[in-house]
Formats: C-alpha cells, structure tokens, sequence
C-alpha cells in the first residue's frame, strides 16, 4: 500500500498537511462506495485507490460490488449507450431484470449500506439501489461518470426517476450536469502518480516491453489504450492510420486494452477491429488483463505519439496518463477530453480521421514542439487530475453535505 506521505515530493507538503485537516472532520465515519465492477475501466482504477488513501486518514471507507446476470448488464450497456446519446431501445423484460438484480444487491447489502455515513453509488448500474433504503441513515451521493450532456430522454426519464432520491448527484463536467432537485458537484477523475500505471520506469523495460510484443522500436509508434468500445473509436484510428502510412510507411500502429466485466459489447468490438486489421504486420493488436498496469505505462512512455480518439468520453483517464508522461495527446474533440487537452497547447484536438493524421503527421515531423507540448501536458495534469486533489474534493463533499450544506459547490 502506498502512503498518502508519499505524494509529498510530487504535491508539496501543504497539500497533505490539508487532506488531514479536512480528514479529521470525518474521523470514524463509515463511506461505502458501490459499483459494477472490481476490474477494468477507470472507476475500477479510482476505486482501488481513492478507498486506502481515505482509510489511511482515518475514514472506515469499504468498496462493494454488485453482481448480475448477462441480461443485467446487457440492459446497463444499453443504459449507458442511451445516456451519451445512442438511439437504443431497451426491452421491458431487461429493464425488470435491472430492478430485480439492485433488489437481490440491496439484499446482500442491507447492513453495510443502511448503516453507512456516506454511500457514492457510481454510474446507472447500481442507481436503484437506493428504492431498497427508505430507513437510510446516512447521505447517499450519485457520482456520474459519463458524459450525459444529451441523454436519449426516455432512459433519463426512467433512470431519474431513482435519482432524484439522492442528497447530491457528482459530475466530471458542468455540461454533463442534469435538472435535479438536490445540490449539485463538479468534480473531475484522477490518476495516482505513484501506481504501476503511472510510476517512472526505467527506459529498457520500457523497449523490452516493445520487442516482446514484435514492434519495430526503430519506426514511429503511434498508440491508443482504451476498452475495445465503440465510443473509444477503434475503427476511426484505423482509418487515420491508414491515411497516414501513404507518406509514413514504416509507421507502426498498437491499439492496446481490454475488456470490463460489465461491458457485454467489447469481444465484438475487438473482433471487428481485429478482422480490419489482421493482414498488416504493421498495426499490433493487443488484448490486455486488467492487471497488465505496469505493461501499460510502458506502452505508454515508448508511444512516439499517444492518440485517444473517443467519440463520446465522459473524462478519458488515459489521456491523463499519457500527460502525466509528458505525451502530447491526440484526443476527439468530446467530453472531458476537452477538459484535459488545450488546443495547440497541451495537444490536439480532433473530430475526424483525416484531422487525427494531419496532426500525428504534425508531431511526428517537429520532435521540439512535441517536447514542449509534452512537458506543459505534464504539468497540467499535476496541477489538476492528481489522486490527491480528488480525494481533497471528495473529503470537502462529504464534509459539505454532513454539515448540511444547501447549495451548488464546484470544487
């Protein structure tokens, strides 16, 4: 486990010295955070840090995960499709499955949660939850994680409805936030600087990690991680790759990632993305564990240039990575993304195939300015997506609504 003291050479120590001022308000109160899956994504990633950090400062923290079925998580896909917007029609028979399987949890569940101080019920799989509390105790807080700025408005109408019953709903942007009679957060994902994912690595594992996985170390490397999901765009990187190659042609292309226990969609993305590009020796396909953190970080820090191409992204955790290593990143020009990358500044932003080459093509050509966009990314993200900020917005939350706060904050 890694000590909150440790981030002092990273953060300053004024900043720890204000986590355990803000922690003693909370000394002994029970949080419980509940989502739908232990591995994979970036709550998972937050989650298996942010809950130690809080213990260590005296917080009784605890991370639940909710169970169900394949048609449970066939609906909550459909769910969180509908919410960024797609047209989806989800049948009545999975919606009852939905409110069958948060009955069962609520169940499995009932001391820890009834009982807890602070309950963050994250994103719409286990929103229901709380119709099975009427006696709760303590402030139960809605933490949304995708980007809901223009919901379909028939799967809102049906997810608020459960939503409103919370004390306050968490946002990572202003424009994702919806009408709710409640107050109101805006607080951005993180990333911890000392993981496996994010640690320094010494630059021979980092090329080893390259050959192992049969890439030209002498070519460019142009790179994207992400869930093999169709938002994360997949087949649009392929196509810029594509146009790149008719001036670059010993380009190398490596889409890396895996695969969420609650995404039922992603082996037939990955199939469709690997049937495109299976003849080219050239683009490396790589269907990573949950685990390989340390893999990714090395992938990572090699990338010649870091792209993440997403069509809808309610943050994009691994444009913050790819900062954090000083990468100017490529991003679609959505979401939070837009929150991370400033135009021409910290990187690119992009809205098509074509704009993703010409402006890979750009970086690759002018090394200087890739260097000077890469070490002002750095430094952005220390500023303002590191773990210990997070957790700082999170204790003033929690403190704001046990202290019966009534308006609007944005931390």
């Amino acid at each position: 486990m890694i000590e909150l003291e440790s981030y002092k050479d990273i953060v300053g120590e004024d900043v720890i010295s204000y986590l355990h001022q803000l922690a003693n308000l909370l000394k002994g109160k029970r949080v419980v955070h509940v989502n739908s899956t232990k591995t994979g994504g970036g709550v998972a990633e937050i989650l298996n840090r942010l809950v130690p950090l809080m213990q260590q400062l005296g917080i009784d923290a605890h991370w639940a995960v909710i169970k169900g079925s394949d048609d449970f998580f066939k609906c909550t896909k459909g769910m969180h499709n509908a919410l960024q917007g797609n047209h989806v029609h989800i049948p009545k028979s999975l919606f009852e499955k939905y409110e069958e399987t948060n009955a069962e949890n609520a169940e499995l569940f009932k001391d820890e949660l009834n009982d807890a101080d602070i309950v963050f019920i994250h994103d719409p799989q286990p929103a229901s939850l709380i119709k099975f509390f009427p006696n709760r105790k303590g402030k139960w807080i809605w933490r949304c994680h995708i980007d809901i700025s223009r919901p379909l408005r028939s799967t809102w109408k049906y997810l608020r409805q459960y939503i409103v019953n919370y004390d306050a709903s968490v946002f990572s942007m202003v424009d994702f936030a919806q009408t709710l009679p409640h107050p109101l957060y805006i607080i951005p994902p993180s990333i911890d600087p000392l993981s496996d994912k994010n640690k320094d690595l010494d630059e021979r594992y980092v090329l080893e990690t390259y050959k192992g996985f049969g890439v030209d170390i002498e070519s460019p490397i142009v790179l994207q991680v992400s869930r093999f999901d169709r938002f994360k765009d997949p087949v649009g990187v392929i196509y810029a790759y594509k146009l790149l190659k008719k001036s670059i042609g010993n380009l190398q292309l490596v889409l890396a990632g895996g695969m969420a226990d609650d995404d039922p969609e992603g082996k037939v993305v990955y199939d469709e993305v690997k049937s495109m590009v299976e003849d080219d020796s050239s683009v490396h396909l790589l269907l990573l564990p949950p685990d390989a953190n340390i893999i990714v970080n090395a992938l990572q820090r090699g990338a010649d240039i870091v792209l993440q191409k997403s069509i809808k992204e309610g943050f994009g955790l691994t444009v913050t990575e790819a900062m954090w290593k000083a990468k100017p990143v490529i991003g679609g020009n959505v979401g939070g993304i837009k929150m991370q990358i400033t135009n021409h500044y910290t990187g690119f932003l992009v809205d098509t195939p074509e704009g993703t080459a010409l402006r890979t093509r750009y970086l690759l050509y002018h090394k200087d300015e890739r260097e000077k966009m890469g070490a002002k990314a750095k430094e952005f993200v220390r500023r303002n997506f590191l773990i210990t900020r997070h957790l700082r917005d999170y204790l003033t939350l929690m403190i704001s609504l046990i202290y019966s706060a009534t308006n609007r904050i944005e931390l």
